[in-house]
């Protein structure tokens, strides 16, 4: 499974594919960055699934403490924590067989990434999914 930055026909397939993501670190608040993209992944069809241990529920949408409690598969665990996070996060996506780990701009962590792809994961570090999304013309 290939590393997706800086390869637009791969990052294109995994995004055209996708149907379900889990934001992790998706926030209840509306300022945050986290809680607009989400909103954006939902508004062009995606089925989003807020991962967030402290907060119950965003905007009516039960939010999930961890990605082993989410009800269906997923496509893309999108990641809004810190660098430091990612490696428990992509243990976590591991175990539960999702296909990529994307995570936003300014996260990104090498043995993480490593570990992701020796799993067979596809992974997206230091890149915004709906920059991505809309650059690429997928709707």
């Amino acid at each position: 499974m290939p590393l997706l930055k800086g390869n637009d026909n791969a990052m294109r397939d995994v995004l055209a594919r996708a149907k379900v993501i889990a934001v992790v670190g998706h926030s209840d608040k509306p300022e945050r960055t986290s809680y607009q993209i989400a909103q954006f992944l939902r508004g062009v069809g995606y089925t989003v699934y807020p991962v967030n241990p402290t907060v119950k529920e965003i905007d009516g949408q039960h939010s999930y403490s961890s990605l082993q409690e989410i009800p269906e598969a997923v496509d893309i665990v999108n990641i809004f924590r810190r660098s430091e996070y990612l490696g428990e996060i992509v243990d976590e996506a591991i175990a539960i067989n999702a296909k990529t780990v994307w995570a936003q701009l300014g996260i990104s962590n090498q043995q993480a990434a490593q570990k992701a792809l020796d799993a067979g994961l596809n992974i997206v570090m230091d890149a915004c999914i709906k920059v991505e999304y809309l650059r690429l013309g997928i709707g």
